[in-house]
């Protein structure tokens, strides 16, 4: 196997947080050029990142893993209330207590495989989600949702003396474009982090596995510990995903928790390209746009769009354009999805790779497949010449003929 070399993937996280660092220029020409949206793109991306560490690299596909998202956004509002408004210890809580709902859940989920871990990790999201409308509720507030009042004590400001009335970093408002390039730094390193794992032995174990996890039994791996900890790294973004969701916004339900959010993330990835670095990312400012952009999406602006076309023509054209933007943008989520399915099984990133010629082998030929590509950061499997290991298999066989015409004129 020939992996990229460490300079071209420094290069390709440069040119991530270069594009990451010019959004507001890039998303300004569609629409998508304000703060809270983009925040949505960077924190949403986190979260389908470490989803792909799991789904991408093992091909074990949870459709819990909102449970992790909700966990850290509670972990960081009880953070806000008791601790600090700084983000540093909300961080820590959320991604710590993540992680340990990860391994508990894992622990479990992992002792089968295919469709019924799918079941079990649904299971125990739904679990988790039902439990914080109901025994919950003394940690969780029930309906009325979790969020940070003033008179809450926050021990460890009032030892310092230090007041901020929003969730900060070091004194800076997690708002408007500040707030932005924060979750904006936090993406690009999850996404280093992402690219360290996917060169790692690690990773490659963890394809391994993918590939053939009997065979990677036979030959004397435990896969098990492997799997657990993918499957914890992979609950510890969505939980830091959450501690970011919480500081924008520090009124947490327990709608973030539900199962609907889990598959979303999994729309993200697959659409992106699962299995690779940057699909999910693509994924997820799609899936973003379509909800935040084409929802809003009405006839009067409709109208405004198509002014040009004679009346008759315009009314037809604004009621059939009507159907697939603003409340009916799942409609053209959902074609977009089964068109990307169909064509492009292997994601965005697989048509980006068709379009810049790209080599790239095996051809995906289903969503459980997982490309792995030289462009844009991947790596690339080598097809296999037909004669390899040809001259030595003759070789041998000629050394045993050899032998063999030894023995039988020995006397």
């Amino acid at each position: 196997m020939k992996h990229t070399s460490k300079l071209a993937d420094v290069a390709l996280l440069i040119g991530f947080a270069i594009v990451v660092a010019l959004g507001p220029v890039i998303f300004t020409p569609i629409g998508a050029g304000y703060p809270d949206l983009l925040q949505k793109f960077a924190i949403y991306g986190i979260f389908a990142i470490g989803f792909n560490i799991l789904f991408g690299l093992t091909g074990y596909l949870s459709f819990g893993h909102a449970a992790f998202l909700g966990v850290g956004s509670y972990a960081a509002v009880w953070s806000f209330k008791l601790v600090s408004m700084d983000l540093l210890p909300a961080v820590a809580f959320s991604v710590i207590l993540a992680g340990l709902l990860a391994l508990a859940i894992g622990f479990i989920s992992l002792r089968r495989s295919g469709i019924y871990f799918s079941i079990l990790t649904l299971a125990f999201a739904q679990m988790c989600y039902n439990m914080a409308y109901s025994v919950l509720t003394p940690i969780t507030n029930g309906e009325t949702g979790l969020r940070v009042l003033r008179q809450d004590p926050r021990h460890l400001d009032a030892a310092l003396g230090y007041v901020s009335p929003t969730p900060s970093l070091l004194g800076l408002p997690i708002t408007g474009w500040t707030g932005f390039y924060i979750c904006g730094a936090v993406l690009v390193a999850a996404f280093g982090l992402s690219i360290a794992i996917f060169r790692s032995p690690f990773g490659m174990t963890l394809r391994a596995i993918k590939s053939n996890q009997n065979r990677m039994g036979y030959t004397g791996y435990h896969t098990r510990p492997y799997l657990l900890s993918a499957f914890v790294i992979s609950g510890m973004f969505a939980g830091l995903a959450g501690s970011l969701l919480a500081a924008t916004d520090p009124l947490v339900g327990a709608e973030r928790m539900q199962w609907t959010a889990s598959g979303e993330v999994v729309l993200m990835t697959i659409l992106g390209g699962s299995g690779t670095l940057l699909g999910p990312v693509l994924g997820t400012g799609l899936i973003k746009y379509f909800e935040n952009i084409f929802s809003a999406y009405n006839e009067q602006q409709l109208t405004a769009v198509f002014a040009f076309l004679p009346d008759g023509v315009r009314e037809l054209v604004v009621k059939t354009a009507g159907l697939f933007v603003g409340e009916g943008w799942q409609l053209t989520l959902g074609l977009l999805f089964m068109a990307v399915v169909i064509f492009l099984p292997g994601g965005i990133m697989e048509g980006i790779n068709r379009l810049l010629g790209f080599k790239h082998t095996p051809r995906v030929k289903s969503l459980g497949d997982s490309p792995q590509r030289d462009g844009l950061g991947e790596s690339v499997i080598e097809e296999m010449p037909s004669s390899h290991g040809a001259a030595a298999a003759e070789k041998k066989v000629a050394e045993n003929e050899t032998a063999e015409k030894k023995r039988a004129v020995a006397p």
